[in-house]
């Protein structure tokens, strides 16, 4: 399946800006047997971890983020950039490698005893994993994994993830 999912990502030339090489994963999401197999690895290294909540990052972490939670019988939990939540939210900023950036979850939400999987669709340099990461941990939460279905290997993102927490990821590029 690997094979089909590789060759179903599409690479798109200088975007969103020139020299970027940006994997488009839209073609999986509009097939809907490669979308169903996609979410199934990615819930399958999490079946028996107990998870009780998702965070998926905005915005691309939604997409399969929310279908994942379903399946392995958790909440979702949107991580989202300031501003775009209504109500009482926990901010964290993180750095880039051209200045800072920041994201917020819902306060109250998450509390000692849940057990959070991080997800986004692709893990690029890592910054907003482990920000999330920080974030999920202030409320007294466990990570106890990340998941994402694309991982830029060559950006060494994983090296920004707490050591010892499971890292999967379906795709590696």
């Amino acid at each position: 399946m690997s094979d089909r999912f590789e060759a179903a990502i599409r690479t798109v030339s200088d975007f969103p800006k020139a020299g970027i090489q940006f994997k488009d994963i839209t073609p999986i999401l509009a097939d809907p047997a490669l979308y169903a197999e996609a979410v199934e690895r990615l819930r399958t290294p999490y079946s028996s971890a107990d998870v009780t909540h998702v965070v998926g990052m905005e915005a691309r972490g939604f997409w399969f983020g929310a279908a994942l939670a379903e399946r392995l019988g958790a909440g979702f939990i949107p991580a989202r950039k300031p501003g775009k939540l209504p109500g009482p939210t926990l901010h964290e900023e993180y750095t880039l490698e051209y200045g800072t950036d920041s994201v917020e979850i819902h306060s109250g939400v998450l509390e000692a005893g849940h057990r959070v999987l991080i997800h986004d669709d692709v893990i690029a340099t890592g910054g907003t994993a482990a920000a999330v990461a920080r974030l999920v941990k202030r409320t007294g939460a466990d990570v106890v994994g990340f998941s994402f279905f694309v991982e830029l290997t060559f950006l060494n993102g994983r090296e920004k993830l707490p050591v010892g927490v499971p890292f999967r990821a379906v795709v590696e590029v």
